[in-house]
């Protein structure tokens, strides 16, 4: 994430909840690092930082960091219950795509038309703060070639609205590939 704070604010309506980007989190995003999270909270959006990666269920495990199934009962009720639903604010996304171990090159995807995008996310509270994982989905004809098992769930600005207050037959609509089109890769 290379936008501001007051970037991130204007984008979605928020007013400014920290003081001079004194809370900024960095502008890469990595497992148990913090990240802006955008929520809903009684009709208003509201800015928080928050940890990437739910607790995993097996003890001593990695955080779980992406939503894959969907109807796994580990997600189920974080994805029906819209206050837990968030956007997770992004300028461009990396993934590492094939060549020699070691030296695997990284490829940078980003929409040339929104300067800001949403990955769509859940968040729940934990006893160490809340944190949030990212929803994935088998990956559009842009990013296949490089990371052929799955990309983040991209949302639409139209569509963020219905992504944190709509029923989840709704908002499950929204879990869709990208469009290729709008997509860039470098």
């Amino acid at each position: 994430m290379t936008a501001s704070q007051a970037e991130v604010a204007a984008r979605y309506g928020i007013a400014l909840p920290y003081p001079d980007d004194l809370t900024i989190p960095p502008p890469e995003l990595f497992p148990k690092r913090p990240a802006y999270v955008i929520r809903d909270e009684a009709g208003q959006r509201a800015l928080d930082v928050m940890a990437w990666g739910f607790p995993s269920p097996a003890a001593g495990s990695a955080p779980v960091t992406n939503v894959r199934n969907l109807a796994s009962p580990f997600w189920r009720s974080a994805l029906a219950t819209p206050t837990r639903r968030c956007l997770v604010p992004f300028t461009a996304f990396s993934e590492y795509g094939p060549g020699e171990k070691g030296k695997l090159p990284l490829f940078w995807f980003d929409v040339p038309s929104q300067p800001i995008v949403s990955f769509a996310g859940i968040w729940r509270p934990t006893e160490a703060g809340p944190v949030f994982a990212l929803l994935t989905i088998e990956p559009n004809a842009i990013v296949a070639p490089v990371h052929p098992k799955a990309m983040p769930v991209l949302l639409h600005a139209e569509d963020e609205a219905a992504w944190l207050t709509a029923g989840w037959e709704e908002a499950q609509r929204l879990v869709a590939p990208f469009p290729t089109q709008l997509m860039r890769v470098e």
